[in-house]
């Protein structure tokens, strides 16, 4: 039987000491230092039990790749140093909920990123995090502006310092933007999507990327934002530049998640993309946190709309877990540790 894996989650329940440093960091934002926060483990413990572990259960889900939370990332506030001790801390605070809690979570890194800074500091962290935490990935802002877009295109050499770290590490980043400051996106209504839908696009223009970058692998969150729903657009445009199918030119390196909060979107999603494209996610107490009244369940509860399609066991397994192995492939040593600690 398939594990069911969920590779989107994000700290979101996270305890008021959190918020409470970063109101310290924004007091202190002329002369930052990095300070404590202060979360107990019983904090932690109480906020993970009646949230993200309670929705598991409930749900029928086993393990949820875990980052901090997206929205508080915050790249675009202070500077390089104040986005180093915050990330800095909230990965370690990843780090105690998945020693808390190893058969449940498994982490994934902010990064130190800054408007206009070099990705050195985001490299550094990627790498303790990876090599000291047992992370498996990160999550990779391509407008630390905070919805302004100053820094290059994704395929811009200016990226590569990150990517080549990423290969000699072998972990995947999942594209996925913070809060937004400026008026005209909502956060998770606009700016989330238009970030999806804007990387992929990048990778259409310039997909010399993953010539350059061969295993380069990135996951495109909330269902690839507009590109299941106009695929054909892409694959036109594709063609008028005189490509190979956008199959076989970009999907051996980009993967959608299935962040989707609705049946016909799951439905159209499975339809549009190869099952080996798909990675099963629900960002869980995230942007969308209540109930269908036309169903009664929970928007965010994803795995039942994957159950109503009626999927192959074959393909079941690739979204559940095989795909997951493969994108995430440093998750093997957490399966088999958790595996020989319930087999005894």
């Amino acid at each position: 039987m398939s594990l069911i894996i969920d590779t989107h989650g994000h700290y979101t329940t996270s305890p008021p000491g959190v918020d409470a440093y970063r109101g310290q960091q924004i007091q202190q934002m002329g002369s930052p230092s990095k300070g404590k926060m202060n979360v107990t483990d019983d904090q932690i413990r109480e906020s993970i039990e009646t949230g993200q572990l309670k929705m598991q259960r409930e749900r029928g889900t086993d393990l949820t790749i875990f980052s901090p939370r997206a929205s508080g990332m915050g790249h675009h506030f202070g500077n390089e140093l104040i986005s180093r001790y915050w990330s800095e801390h909230m990965n370690d605070l990843i780090y105690r909920i998945c020693q808390m809690f190893p058969d449940n979570f498994i982490g994934v890194c902010q990064l130190p990123q800054s408007p206009g800074v070099r990705l050195d500091g985001s490299v550094r962290e990627l790498e303790r995090c990876v090599t000291e935490l047992g992370f498996v990935g990160c999550n990779l802002n391509p407008d630390p502006s905070g919805g302004f877009w100053r820094e290059p295109p994704l395929t811009d050499r200016w990226w590569y310092p990150m990517y080549e770290k990423m290969v000699e590490l072998d972990v995947p980043a999942m594209v996925h933007v913070s809060a937004t400051c400026n008026p005209a996106f909502h956060q998770t209504g606009s700016h989330y999507l238009n970030a999806d839908t804007t990387a992929f696009m990048q990778c259409v223009q310039q997909p010399q990327i993953f010539k350059d970058f061969p295993s380069l692998r990135f996951i495109i969150p909330h269902g690839g934002g507009a590109v299941p729903y106009h695929w054909g657009r892409y694959r036109g445009m594709n063609q008028d530049m005189g490509r190979p199918e956008l199959n076989e030119l970009l999907m051996g390196n980009i993967f959608f998640d299935t962040c989707v909060y609705h049946q016909p979107g799951i439905d159209l999603l499975f339809k549009v993309i190869d099952t080996e494209n798909i990675l099963f996610a629900s960002e869980m107490i995230g942007a969308v946190r209540g109930k269908d009244p036309d169903t009664g369940h929970y928007f965010d509860d994803t795995k039942r709309y994957i159950d109503a399609l009626n999927l192959s066991e074959a393909d079941r397994q690739k979204v559940f877990e095989d795909n997951a192995r493969r994108v995430y492939p440093r998750i093997k040593e957490h399966l088999e540790r958790r595996t020989a600690r319930r087999t005894g």
